[in-house]
């Protein structure tokens, strides 16, 4: 009979060597020990710590497995901006204070600002999450997005994080010039990474990036997931002072866009003077109906003097 069988028939009376149950111990003879709570109490005294150890392991539950360390990654290294290729393409950089489109982002960031921090009109819910989008590609939104960010890392008193959410086609590493892999979609997948590790810092004291990351085929399904929402509270948590614009997809050909605009808490719309339809436009504001505040930025106007990328010049910003 092996050890646990031993301990068990003892146990459940089975061992000859114990006493009935009613009956006495022989006078004289050494009293037997209590009958044991466990299997392994009863094992303690007939055995050594090595049988005692093996038998614990034959019969002790099952646990569940610790769950693995997140990987370890070193910090992200700073991203050099090429300030000067931007400014020539039309992209105002924060040091910059001249020129039609400096001025016109300057007055569109203040409300966006204001709302942000709590000094709007009404308070604002998520106000410091500012999504960026338009109905169509080509309409610009990643130039006003840049630029928005350019323009709001001005500021003395508040950083910025731009967010390349175009997961499907993502533009701002081409937009300005740097060298991404992971990012957005890799935060989603894996809920053990820190996002600090991710997010890149600039040569623009108050500028940082959050890459798209590599392609997903459920990019949707993971913008709308719990993951998703947990990465926007570690956000806020880690930058409590920044501005957070995310350079959203197009709303009319992609769902990704109209999935984001429910975490925001302001967007901003851009409209390609003479060629965004009128109704495309309706049917953008009507997928974004339920946002606190919705601006609206003409972009690539044309009649007025400037120049530079395709002729930002015009602008326009409401609260819906």
């Amino acid at each position: 009979m092996s050890l646990i069988e031993r301990a068990v028939s003892r146990l459940t009376g089975g061992d000859p060597a114990a006493p009935k149950a009613g009956t006495t111990a022989h006078p004289g003879a050494p009293a037997e020990p209590r009958e044991k709570a466990s299997t392994i109490e009863a094992l303690m005294e007939r055995s050594d710590a090595s049988e005692v150890a093996h038998a614990a392991s034959a019969v002790a539950p099952a646990t569940a497995e610790a769950a693995p360390a997140a990987p370890q990654r070193p910090q992200p290294e700073p991203v050099r901006l090429n300030i000067e290729s931007l400014r020539l393409r039309g992209f105002v950089p924060p040091d910059t204070n001249e020129g039609r489109i400096s001025q016109e982002f300057r007055v569109i960031k203040r409300p966006l600002i204001a709302n942000a921090f709590g000094k709007g009109v009404a308070p604002i819910r998520n106000g410091k999450r500012v999504m960026v989008t338009s109905s169509f590609p080509g309409e610009g939104k990643s130039f006003c997005a840049i630029n928005l960010a350019m323009s709001i890392a001005a500021e003395r008193d508040h950083k910025v994080l731009l967010v390349d959410a175009d997961v499907a086609r993502p533009s701002l590493p081409r937009e300005l010039g740097i060298q991404t892999e992971e990012g957005l979609m890799e935060l989603l997948l894996d809920d053990r990474l820190d996002v600090e590790q991710f997010v890149l810092p600039t040569n623009v004291e108050k500028l940082a990036i959050l890459p798209a990351g590599r392609r997903h085929q459920q990019a949707t399904e993971l913008l709308a997931s719990a993951a998703m929402t947990r990465l926007l509270e570690q956000i806020s948590v880690r930058y409590p002072d920044r501005v957070v614009i995310f350079d959203s997809p197009p709303l009319l050909v992609t769902t990704e866009s109209r999935v984001l605009a429910s975490y925001m808490g302001q967007i901003v719309l851009v409209v390609e003077a003479g060629k965004t339809p009128r109704e495309a436009m309706k049917e953008s504001l009507a997928m974004l109906d339920g946002s606190e505040v919705i601006g609206l930025v003409l972009n690539k106007a044309t009649g007025t003097e400037g120049g530079g990328y395709g002729g930002y010049y015009g602008y326009g910003y409401g609260q819906a």
